[in-house]
């Protein structure tokens, strides 16, 4: 059994092979990977981690716009493939980086038997027999057999070539891959279910003035109706479709999208639904079954008069009572969100919201049902190992915000329907 101190060996070793002699930043990706899987928890680096510690990227990286991290440890795990092929080939630990994780690997490779020592007899010294000339059969023969093998070790090596290209143009044009994680899987699967593709559903708040001239919530105080604006949604609506996207794509699943204001009672009474945006904002949420422990609701004293917060109306011990973003007066670094699987219309149906205070909350409460640690995690809190153990359940989650990006959620608050 190898020790950590064996793994940070072979970790160096690594560093100072030829495969990686040429690539300071793939160095660099590699020991902080070391450092973070020995040194740390082992727990796998979050995209963002590695974009901001190891390659320098500002705060406000979003790993939705830029795939470097994807494309450098696509390169990483294609480079230490390249070393045990070769110079590492005779390695007893093995590093290795699976697809779908950022988190190395350490295993014992099986040690190569050697052949036992063969006692060679003394021969009488050969005699010397004179060579006897190749006929012209033979050597056209040679001649021919060198040919085809040259051809050979050609196409081998080309298809080889290509084959490599073709995996790293992959890498650099799509995310991490691999098999469906299973708790992704798990989460999902009631929503696969059904004949009709299930519905999302974005929120689009109405506004009143004009892009040019500046825009604000519309007011049925003081605002003419007919001057409103429903076409617009929040950036955090759209990475968010975007994600959800990603993963029914990877379910070989298609999603139905419409904005909140084009949706009809119809539309809920035949096929899950999907509400990406909070009630204040989607405001077909308010026509619906929705959630019954955490309500979105208007503040209307103190300095906090008309930010929304999250009301948890049945707190449990060590909940809060209720949630609250920053201030809307100030740089937002920290939000909170609703992630709540009810019953639909109809019994034989799902509604899923997903729904922050702000729309980087919304982007946040989607991105965590997405990714496997998150749903990992929330499964792990409802007690629940396959698909047909999930009921309904309503949770918060804490997000931390850098410059308008979600960088870290935590669940806060999870209550599970009675039984």
């Amino acid at each position: 059994m190898n020790s950590k101190a064996d793994y940070q060996v072979q970790v160096d070793k690594i560093l100072a092979s030829r495969s990686l002699h040429s690539s300071d930043s793939l160095r660099k990706l590699l020991r902080y990977l070391a450092d973070h899987s020995l040194k740390n928890s082992g727990a796998a680096p979050k995209e963002y981690q590695i974009a901001t510690e190891v390659f320098g990227r500002r705060g406000d990286f979003d790993p939705h716009l830029d795939s470097m991290v994807r494309v450098q440890v696509a390169r990483l795990r294609a480079k230490l493939a390249e070393y045990y092929a070769s110079e590492g080939v005779a390695d007893m630990v093995e590093v290795g980086l699976p697809k779908g994780t950022y988190a190395l690997t350490y295993h014992e490779r099986a040690r190569t038997p050697q052949p036992e020592p063969v006692a060679v007899p003394v021969a009488a010294p050969p005699q010397v027999v004179a060579p006897k000339s190749l006929s012209v059969r033979w050597v056209t023969a040679l001649v021919l057999l060198s040919v085809l093998l040259a051809g050979s070790l050609t196409v081998a090596i080309d298809r080889l070539i290509l084959r490599e290209r073709a995996e790293a143009h992959s890498a650099e044009t799509t995310a991490v891959d691999g098999p469906i994680p299973p708790p992704i899987r798990t989460f999902w699967d009631g929503f696969l279910a059904g004949h009709e593709q299930p519905w999302v559903v974005f929120s689009n708040a109405h506004f009143v003035g004009r892009p040019d001239s500046g825009m604000r919530y519309y007011d049925p105080k003081r605002d003419s109706k007919a001057l409103t604006l429903d076409h617009y949604t929040g950036v955090g609506e759209v990475l968010a479709v975007h994600a959800l996207d990603g993963v029914f794509a990877e379910l070989h699943q298609q999603l139905r999208v419409k904005r909140g204001s084009l949706f009809s009672l119809d539309d809920a009474k035949n096929t899950d639904l999907i509400f990406i945006g909070s009630p204040s904002e989607n405001l077909t949420l308010l026509e619906i079954p929705t959630t019954k422990q955490f309500v979105f609701q208007e503040k209307h004293c103190c300095s906090r008069e008309g930010d929304v917060e999250i009301i948890n109306v049945h707190p449990a011990d060590g909940e809060m009572k209720e949630y609250l973003a920053s201030p809307s007066n100030q740089v937002l670094t920290e939000d909170y969100a609703v992630i709540a699987l009810v019953s639909g219309l109809d019994a034989s149906h799902s509604v899923l919201i997903l729904a922050g205070t702000t729309t980087i909350g919304t982007q946040a409460a989607v991105e965590y049902v997405c990714q496997q640690n998150s749903v990992e995690a929330l499964l792990h809190g409802l007690g629940v190992s396959k698909s047909s153990d999930l009921k309904p359940f309503e949770a918060v989650i804490h997000v931390k915000v850098v410059r308008g990006v979600p960088v870290n959620s935590e669940l806060v608050a999870l209550h599970k329907e009675p039984t």
